[in-house]
């Protein structure tokens, strides 16, 4: 029922925004780039994409690396309308919840290579329950990408206060405790973690790496 309402939620959230989504986003949502740049996806290697909206980041990865096989879910049948028109037969869609998918039913594929969710973890409501699932979907090797908004400590106190206030309008709550949390899914799961705090503790950057063996 909770994993409805959400699709619900979501549907309704972004049934007219999705329209101007793009162009409206590019100015706060930031580090995505950032995280695109560093994901160095192997020759040939699956990648996808949770909680993937418009389709925005898999575009600038199809066009870096046009060899990669690109996949990407969302729960939201709307944001899938204008993913699948920007990236056409470039990449595999699905709709999915991010806290309960099984990549072998939606795509055929039991691991990923790349597995990424980027300004999504701030709007999931079972955040660390996305996180796990996205790490039973990696491949011997694979590594999971995380951008999203900081603990924002470095940013003036006011500065803070308003940015939380005016997210919260868009049901986004930003998860200060990302960092803690990654590191005793690291130390539980045997992974490698990587993490750095972006643009003054804005934004925060993540990749958990699993071994190859």
């Amino acid at each position: 029922m909770a994993e409805t309402s959400h699709a619900v939620l979501m549907d309704k959230t972004y049934r007219r925004q999705r329209l101007i989504y793009d162009a409206t986003r590019a100015w706060f949502l930031l580090g995505r780039d950032h995280l695109v740049a560093h994901l160095d996806v192997p020759a040939g290697g699956r990648v996808l994409e949770i909680a993937c909206g418009t389709g925005r980041n898999l575009d600038h990865i199809a066009r870096a690396t046009p060899e990669g096989r690109l996949y990407g879910l969302d729960i939201s049948e709307e944001m899938l309308r204008s993913a699948r028109a920007k990236l056409g037969p470039r990449a595999m869609l699905a709709h999915g919840d991010a806290t309960a998918f099984d990549g072998r039913t939606l795509f055929s594929v039991a691991g990923f290579d790349r597995v990424f969710l980027s300004y999504s973890l701030s709007m999931i409501p079972d955040w660390t329950r996305a996180i796990d699932c996205a790490l039973d979907h990696l491949a011997p090797g694979g590594s999971l990408h995380l951008v999203d908004f900081g603990r924002q400590h470095r940013l003036p106190s006011i500065a803070r206060a308003g940015l939380n206030a005016w997210l919260a309008k868009f049901h986004v709550t930003p998860r200060h405790t990302l960092n803690a949390h990654l590191r005793d899914v690291a130390n539980r799961r045997g992974l490698h973690l990587e993490h750095a705090d972006l643009f003054a503790s804005y934004a925060q950057h993540a990749i958990l790496t699993r071994h190859s063996n």
